[in-house]
């Protein structure tokens, strides 16, 4: 797989929040006909992965109301999971921190390792890791 999707409430946002904050590379950022914007990004280590920041509109994908309920599910937080890995997974989680994005949980020890949670903003929420 090279391409996964995350739906975003605005683009702009959430362009910010994951360059700005996750320090994510931008990958394609072009228009894609009529008020439409195909926006994807890679995670620094990982360039052959493109995340795609899909905006949550009517049209193609959505129709007959679905984008309303799309965007509610997204704001509510119980769409969108991820899991993205760090080599530290401490010293990841305060650099995020001082860069604004919230956390819902330090990072804990598991059973399956450590992990700490955090929401973009849109509010799909992310497990960050630390490999083993």
């Amino acid at each position: 797989m090279n391409h996964v999707s995350i739906f975003v409430l605005d683009q702009d946002s959430a362009y910010d929040f994951y360059v700005n904050k996750l320090g994510f590379t931008v990958h394609t950022d072009a228009p894609m006909g009529p008020g439409m914007r195909w926006l994807t990004v890679c995670p620094p280590e990982q360039p052959e992965l493109e995340i795609s920041l899909m905006a949550i509109a009517d049209g193609m994908l959505f129709k007959d109301g679905a984008a309303e309920k799309m965007r509610d599910l997204v704001k509510k937080g119980t769409f969108g999971f991820g899991v993205f890995e760090c080599n530290d997974l401490q010293a990841t989680y305060e650099e995020l921190k001082a860069k604004g994005v919230v956390f819902h949980k330090p990072p804990t020890k598991e059973f399956y390792g450590y992990e700490a949670l955090f929401a973009d903003d849109s509010g799909n929420w992310f497990s960050l890791g630390q490999k083993k």
